[in-house]
């Protein structure tokens, strides 16, 4: 079965990327980068080749309404473990607004077709596995390329297998309807994220390394709720800037000061010239 391939790819994949440190290609948040960079031509392939071109005819086909109902139901779904991660993550609040949101559209919006949640001040979030384990300060461990799936970590990937595991599309029966639903998902996924391409087309000088970067800080811009700690900035930065620049600058401004007191000499000498 589709879901069953999808979900033993991917444990494969968390499996090496837990297992990857012996094989380091000398940057620490990328051990296995010769195997990510042809698991990501990969991707790049079968998206250039499928799921771009069927993305964009069904977007050139379906209306935008149509697309927004869809893009809503599959949200709907999703908010209900959203939800359970917020729970989970010790966020109360933001955990009973997803399960209200689940609520108003389920009900009111039709099997979740129409946001009125939204319309009623109930915020959606993003919350998956990965990000409550990280949450729980669960480190990213190696950067991993998983098929189909694209970037991820090692604690990521871990967080996507009981993301699938507990999805209730990936685990609906029958078996058709449940790969009918899957393959819709990710084909209007893809549509929505076509407007961007030509954006990182235009941006990456190299498309693998700027995909890598903008998942690192997206993802830990998830974890922190868009409000990262600042050390945390620091400690990441620290690579790329030299930690005696803060200490160099203070230095110059001590030796200038002592010279400030000389103007009074002169002064004083001029004063018994108008006496005599």
């Amino acid at each position: 079965m589709l879901s069953a391939r999808i979900k033993s790819a991917a444990t494969a994949i968390m499996a090496v990327g837990l297992l990857a440190g012996c094989a380091s290609s000398g940057n620490p948040k990328d051990p296995i980068e010769g195997f990510n960079r042809a698991m990501f031509a990969f991707n790049e392939g079968l998206d250039a080749a499928i799921i771009k071109p069927v993305a964009t005819g069904y977007e050139a086909v379906l209306p935008s309404p149509v697309r927004t109902g869809v893009t809503n139901f599959f949200g709907n779904i999703d908010d209900l473990f959203i939800g359970v991660n917020n729970l989970l993550q010790g966020k109360v609040p933001e955990a009973f607004s997803d399960l209200g949101r689940v609520a108003i559209n389920t009900t009111v919006g039709l099997l979740g077709l129409i946001d009125f949640a939204s319309d009623a001040g109930l915020e959606k979030h993003n919350e998956d596995f990965g990000q409550t384990f990280g949450r729980w300060g669960v480190g990213n461990g190696a950067y991993v390329v998983v098929p189909v799936f694209g970037p991820r970590t090692a604690r990521d990937t871990v967080g996507l297998v009981l993301d699938v595991a507990v999805d209730p599309v990936w685990n609906h029966l029958p078996q058709d309807a449940r790969e009918a639903a899957v393959v819709l998902r990710l084909v209007n996924d893809r549509a929505n994220l076509l407007p961007a391409d030509k954006v990182i087309e235009e941006a990456a000088l190299d498309k693998y390394s700027y995909m890598r970067d903008a998942y690192f800080q997206r993802r830990r811009s998830l974890i922190h709720d868009g409000n990262p700690p600042r050390e945390v900035e620091a400690d990441a930065e620290q690579v790329d800037r030299p930690a005696t620049a803060e200490v160099v600058v203070p230095e110059p401004r001590a030796e200038v000061m002592p010279v400030a007191p000389a103007p009074p000499v002169l002064v004083a000498r001029a004063e018994p010239v108008e006496t005599k």
